[in-house]
């Protein structure tokens, strides 16, 4: 029996450690636009949503986590970090965003990381016991992470659009796929579904990125190529590109 219990512990701690690099490597990813934010003493045009989703799913997967009697050690870690990081950017966001952008985010943290998590802790608390929780919470968790994964179709639909990957990095959506295929590799180890399923479409989506970044990265190309000479020509598409430009780096 402690032949066959070794390997799987083992696979599942091999996975659980390299899961845990790479969504620290994730989490990281915003660093460039908050340095940006700081050096400028502006939020300009980015917006404060995605790091608060992220924050309450972090939030919720620690809390599952939690509840959890076995093989939680890894998502307890990473999601402590997660939250502890998201929480850092948006104390940054706060201090240099507008009053009005201000007012909008502590709303939202409110009404989303507070009274919503808030709801759903004490409901499952006073409503389920035992193993019926872990279940309850688990079916939440699943039911959030598809909608995470699911945020990227917008900046899929932006890259048809436009033809254009310069705000979709092909490091990024890589490292996303790299991502699902360990933590889905991770959750089939420890026989947990609702850390598995949920990163099957996480990676579809992240194979989805990439074959878009292969079709349009040439064209991403031709229009860099193009600005210089345009904007030389005729003064108003100067003005079009830089709008295009930060209309971009916002993403």
């Amino acid at each position: 029996m402690a032949c066959h219990t070794f390997p799987i512990n083992l696979l599942a701690t091999v996975f659980g450690v390299l899961g845990n690099i790479t969504s620290f490597v994730v989490y990281l990813a915003p660093v460039p636009t908050f340095a940006r934010i700081i050096r400028k003493k502006s939020t300009e045009g980015f917006q404060c949503i995605p790091y608060s989703v992220a924050l309450f799913s972090a939030m919720l997967t620690l809390y599952y986590a939690l509840l959890k009697e076995n093989n939680r050690t890894m998502l307890i870690s990473i999601n402590s970090v997660g939250c502890t990081i998201e929480c850092i950017y948006l104390i940054i966001y706060l201090s240099y965003a507008t009053r009005q952008n201000k007012v909008h985010t502590a709303w939202l943290l409110i009404l989303f990381n507070v009274v919503l998590y808030g709801l759903i802790v004490v409901s499952t608390m006073q409503l389920f016991g035992g193993d019926l929780r872990v279940i309850v919470v688990g079916w939440a968790c699943a039911a959030f992470s598809v909608c995470v994964f699911a945020s990227p179709l917008a900046i899929m639909r932006r890259v048809i659009r436009e033809k254009s990957v310069e705000f979709m990095p092909f490091q990024l959506s890589l490292c996303l796929t790299f991502t699902a295929i360990i933590w889905f590799l991770y959750g089939i180890i420890i026989k947990d579904f609702f850390v598995a399923v949920p990163n099957v479409l996480g990676f579809f989506l992240g194979v989805a990125q990439m074959i878009l970044y292969v079709i349009y990265k040439d064209d991403t190309k031709k229009e860099t190529e193009l600005i210089p000479e345009t904007t030389t020509k005729d003064p108003t598409m100067a003005v079009k590109a830089c709008d295009n430009s930060n209309s971009r780096q916002a993403w």
